[in-house]
């Protein structure tokens, strides 16, 4: 096996040191970090169905199998990027937060989201991850709808949500340190190519897990409500708003502006025949 050592501009990480940072000091109660599997959704999509509690994060060093939304491929070298999933329960009613033994709070109830509404935990997951991201990293990162984060026109990194039973699994794929040659497509980037800050993964994790975290409980605190949550700091965020776009509905098609996501987390499009609400739909930005 190649020592995870060989290229040191991209060191592995530490289960132990993440797993200090970040484990009981919000929603995350087990970090785990492996070499390589296929697709760490699937994986943790097996915890899921397993009983696996909420607060499971897996992160894998290489991916062989990656797959983002419409079942699409995409591959990167090891330790080049983040490519990590979560195990949440949003109707869980068993306490979210332990202690934050630093400031001296007590830990907060969680309230129950009705399934109704778990179609906005791909916003919520964006805006945690960008937000941290525009901090730490100090690039512009926007998001296009539904689960996309970019850099410009180029793609930074690709959300995936599934449901599976009473859990969702959300899988996040982020590109650090690839270089031009190593992009699975031209309209890919990097955090390395677009001049961040900081491109230790460790750093990123962190920041990305604790935005994520923040974003989730002020959505959980609201019982999902999105407008009193997540949405106005994801219209912010939204380059896809006030576009001119076309999406592919699966052999039809959608041509308008981009004019607001709804409540439930569907963009609304203006067309010559007036406004319709799209749930799912693979975004294209019409220039």
């Amino acid at each position: 096996m190649t020592s995870p050592w060989t290229d040191l501009e991209r060191p592995p990480l530490s289960v132990r040191a993440l797993s200090r940072g970040l484990v009981d000091y919000g929603i995350w109660r087990e970090i785990r970090v492996v070499e390589e599997t296929g697709s760490t959704n699937a994986d943790v999509v097996g915890l899921a169905r397993s009983g696996a509690a909420a607060g499971l994060v897996l992160i894998a060093e290489h991916q062989t199998a990656a797959r983002g939304r419409l079942d699409r491929g995409w591959s990167a070298p090891a330790r080049s990027g983040l490519t990590f999933s979560m195990l949440l329960r949003p109707s869980d009613v068993t306490p979210d937060v332990m202690p934050d033994l630093q400031v001296g709070l007590p830990p907060l109830a969680s309230v129950a989201v009705p399934p109704a509404r778990w179609s906005l935990l791909p916003l919520v997951v964006g805006v945690g991850i960008a937000s941290a991201l525009r901090r730490v990293a100090e690039v512009d990162i926007e998001l296009k709808w539904p689960n996309d984060l970019m850099i410009g026109d180029r793609k930074l990194a690709g959300i995936l949500a599934e449901v599976v039973d009473d859990a969702v699994v959300v899988g996040v794929g982020l590109n650090v340190t690839l270089r031009e040659a190593e992009l699975p497509v031209p309209t890919a980037i990097s955090l390395a190519l677009a001049g961040a800050s900081t491109t230790d993964r460790d750093t990123l994790l962190r920041a990305a897990l604790r935005g994520i975290g923040d974003e989730y409980l002020a959505w959980r605190r609201v019982e999902g409500d999105g407008e009193l949550s997540v949405l106005p700091r994801y219209r912010q965020l939204c380059v896809t708003l006030g576009r001119d776009v076309r999406v592919d509905l699966g052999g039809d098609s959608l041509e308008g502006r981009a004019v607001d996501i709804n409540a439930d987390g569907s963009l609304v499009v203006e067309s010559s025949a007036g406004r319709r609400s799209v749930s799912a739909g693979d975004v294209i930005h019409v220039r």
